[in-house]
């Protein structure tokens, strides 16, 4: 049963948040966790976040970016079969499509990405996948699932779109492989080590159109070390901001995700981190497409 207390509204402690169709951001909780391999705790992702949010600053120290409004959808029940999930969530983002908002999904597991993928596909055809993460999530199946976390990015290839890889420190060598094959751009965490973040990250000719999909543990765990498989050498704070500006600066976000979070009981640095880079990310949204 939907408990208020455990999903309270997302920054509710400053704001009040507007009807629906007045809302530019739209989150949109989806606490699935079936396939986690290592590191258990994804399902608690999405409350913790919306808890950490009450924690924040309006001013997001350039911008106000819930002036844009907020509006914080019920959690989704994700008891059941991976289909049925999925197209639940695909639903839900379906329903903020066509008012013209920016769904924002709180995961659970990166498997919830692909519910997305699928609504965003049947309202927009084409755009591309921007995925920041430790892992390529490349697999075809993992452990017999096709649905797996691991197997997410392979799945929107499936779907026919392009997509390029951020701070990828962690790939099978079939995954490398396909990489190379698919020509899959990215820019991997050593190379970011090395060189910095470039001011122009995605490929002239990616498309214009843009979905985010941001798994937690592309950060260090030094940042986050809240997730079910983290990885050494991972994005420091202010690379991730500086990725981000990249990104969005030339393109135009359809939508983002945040995913993987794994709570840990009395630490809530790493719960408070990825609320604050949630709302940062609304506001270089909001400065890009309002200011």
């Amino acid at each position: 049963m939907f408990m208020k207390e455990k999903y309270p509204d997302f920054l509710n402690s400053e704001i009040i948040p507007p009807p629906p169709e007045e809302a530019y951001f739209h989150v949109i909780s989806a606490p699935y966790e079936k396939s986690v391999s290592y590191g258990t705790g994804t399902a608690e992702g999405p409350s913790a976040i919306l808890q950490a949010s009450l924690q924040l600053e309006v001013f997001d120290g350039y911008s106000i970016p819930a002036e844009q409004g907020i509006y914080t959808h019920p959690p989704l029940d994700c008891e059941g079969p991976p289909e049925i999930i999925l197209q639940k969530i695909s639903n839900c983002f379906s329903q903020v499509l066509k008012l013209g908002k920016i769904p924002i999904m709180l995961g659970g597991e990166h498997t919830v990405t692909l519910g997305a993928l699928q609504a965003l596909k049947q309202h927009y055809g084409d755009f591309g996948v921007v995925q920041l993460d430790a892992h390529a999530d490349l697999r075809n199946t993992y452990e017999g699932n096709s649905f797996s976390h691991a197997c997410v990015m392979h799945r929107a290839l499936d779907l026919g779109l392009s997509i390029y890889q951020i701070g990828v420190r962690s790939l099978s060598y079939e995954e490398h492989c396909l990489r190379c094959r698919q020509k899959i751009g990215h820019l991997d965490a050593n190379s970011i080590a090395a060189h910095g973040v470039p001011d122009e990250i995605l490929p002239q000719d990616f498309p214009e159109n843009i979905y985010l999909t941001i798994d937690v543990d592309s950060l260090d765990p030094s940042i986050i070390p809240a997730t079910g498989t983290p990885e050494p050498g991972g994005l420091s704070w202010y690379q991730t901001l500086q990725v981000l500006e990249s990104v969005l600066h030339h393109r135009n976000i359809l939508g983002f995700d945040v995913v993987e979070l794994s709570p840990i009981p009395g630490m809530h640095a790493p719960n408070f981190a990825v609320a604050r880079l949630i709302y940062n990310l609304m506001g270089i949204i909001a400065r890009n497409k309002f200011v």
